[in-house]
């Protein structure tokens, strides 16, 4: 593989916020706590160590343990589970839906950044371990969003009535899925057999293809580990505590004019049962569950946060709040969105004393097959042109390559030059011939850039085939014109490079923070 890297700039995907937080402008720094680089990390270690108690590892171990019974583990990720008891081990951690068969592209790229993370702290801070983990969004109730992937251009959709949290889903129809693909899916088959729920199949999959670099698969749907957070759920539903807190920092970020990505709500959790997972509500004296008959008082809340947390789940607001709460987390990988809204919650993590962890953009990359790479080496195209729009493509090729001049640049500043002195004549006659001559003036350059316009089309009419071919190489890496990593699944180069996934670990940068494209020998 090549590698080649643009600026994240350069590829006009990515919003003006996210984009000032790479850069580290002065106005967001008060929003986060430290930047990602190594020498922060120190300072990260030492805070999440004064503040992280030795029980809460012992509540996550032993739900890990019960998390993974069945599955085979291997050597990596067992020690790594066993050494998160131990006061000198730390995570980094990235977050995901359930997406079936992985989803898009960057669900993989988030794992490979939090793996070289843990292996670029592990050189740099010998006397600590650092376990990659991959937090599953298993309590998401939002199965529109998961039901489907992209492999080879076709769109392959789960259908379920099913409902609630996604992770309680049992797998049936999946497996019919898998069938239909092509090419050797063994892992993905295994998952999605013997009855097992979303979470299961998940932890499976995931555990097969990174098992080996010991990353580490957590459900927090979990009754031990929603004991660890009872008080920021009283806190929360029946204090209306935090909602000031976001809604003063997101103040702040709109004055500076940001466009804010999350709304904090007074309660910011949901009732989660069997087949349902809806928000809660106070109604004068009740708490209501949203588009149900369920409804609570105060005393029964208690009781419910006491002795059934694990029925009470947080929503994008406290989530983050809920992961540095049961982990020893140092940093969070996540994608431009998640980096904006997590920007939203400092303010949250100070008032409740709990250190806001470092802030990593996930590596952001563009895959060319070896068919794709050799069509573009023979576009002339730089790899920098992919990302503008077609027709730009177009126009900025045929300038570049064609052997005729057709532009009209030379015949406007003539143009131009006359009327202005022409202009000058005028109105030493009569002030009042200053409009005419200027309109005459702008209808010259109109046509002159018409005549332009249609030398060009006409020159285009004469390289068809070569727009073809670029127009190829573009809707193949850019499908939808979107970016390909928010489409395409994995399965694309696995399928053909079993060693795909290792060739990114080898590849990425996870600090450098620049889009990666990484082309297969043509």
């Amino acid at each position: 593989m090549q590698l080649n890297k643009i600026t994240l700039a350069d590829t006009r995907a990515f919003s003006p916020f996210f984009l000032d937080y790479i850069e580290q402008k002065e106005l967001l720094k008060p929003f986060y706590n430290r930047f990602p680089s190594l020498e922060n990390f120190k300072d990260q270690i030492g805070e999440k160590s004064r503040a992280f108690p030795d029980a809460n590892r012992e509540v996550l171990v032993t739900a890990l343990q019960k998390q993974y019974d069945g599955i085979t583990l291997s050597k990596q990720v067992s020690e790594n589970i066993s050494a998160l008891s131990s006061k000198t081990t730390f995570t980094v951690t990235t977050g995901h839906q359930l997406n079936i068969f992985t989803g898009p592209l960057y669900f993989i790229f988030k794992i490979v950044t939090v793996i070289n993370t843990c292996k670029k702290l592990k050189a740099q801070y010998p006397d600590y371990n650092f376990v990659p983990v991959y937090w599953m969004a298993s309590e998401d109730h939002d199965y529109d969003e998961i039901k489907y992937f992209k492999l080879y251009g076709k769109k392959y959709v789960w259908e379920t009535d099913q409902a609630g949290a996604v992770g309680r889903f049992h797998t049936k129809g999946l497996d019919t899925i898998a069938n239909e693909l092509p090419g050797e899916i063994k892992i993905f088959k295994q998952a999605y057999s013997k009855g097992r729920t979303l979470s299961q199949a998940v932890t499976y999959y995931v555990n097969e293809l990174f098992g080996s670099e010991g990353l580490v698969v957590l459900d927090a749907d979990a009754h031990g580990l929603k004991m660890l957070f009872r008080d920021v759920m009283e806190k929360d539903i029946l204090g209306q505590t935090y909602k000031g807190i976001v809604d003063q920092t997101n103040g702040k970020l709109q004055d500076l004019g940001y466009k804010t990505q999350v709304y904090c709500r007074d309660i910011n959790f949901f009732y989660l049962d069997k087949g349902l997972r809806s928000r809660i509500e106070k109604h004068g004296d009740e708490f209501k569950v949203i588009d149900t008959s369920l409804s609570f008082t105060s005393d029964e809340i208690k009781r419910l946060i006491k002795e059934e947390p694990e029925k009470l789940s947080p929503n994008v607001i406290l989530r983050p709040l809920y992961q540095e709460f049961i982990l020893p987390n140092l940093a969070y990988v996540g994608g431009p969105a998640e980096v904006i809204y997590w920007l939203q919650l400092k303010a949250m993590f100070d008032h409740v004393g709990t250190p806001f962890p470092i802030l990593m953009p996930r590596n952001f990359g563009l895959i060319i097959d070896h068919e794709i790479n050799r069509k573009f080496l023979k576009t002339g195209l730089e790899l920098k042109d992919l990302f503008e729009e077609k027709n730009f493509l177009f126009n900025h090729w045929l300038l570049k390559h064609s052997v005729r001049n057709l532009t009209v640049g030379a015949e406007r500043t003539e143009v131009s030059k006359i009327f202005d002195q022409l202009q000058e004549r005028a109105l030493s006659m009569d002030k009042s011939l200053g409009p005419f001559v200027a309109a005459q003036s702008q209808r010259t350059l109109n046509s002159l850039e018409k005549i332009e316009r249609k030398m060009i089309r006409a020159e285009k009419r004469v390289h068809a085939d070569k727009f073809r071919q670029i127009e190829h190489v573009k809707d193949s890496l850019f499908p939808g014109d979107g970016l390909q990593e928010r489409s395409d699944n994995f399965l694309n180069f696995y399928l053909q490079d079993q060693h795909f996934i290792e060739k990114l670990i080898d590849t990425f940068d996870p600090l450098d923070f620049q889009f990666n494209i990484l082309r297969y020998n043509a």
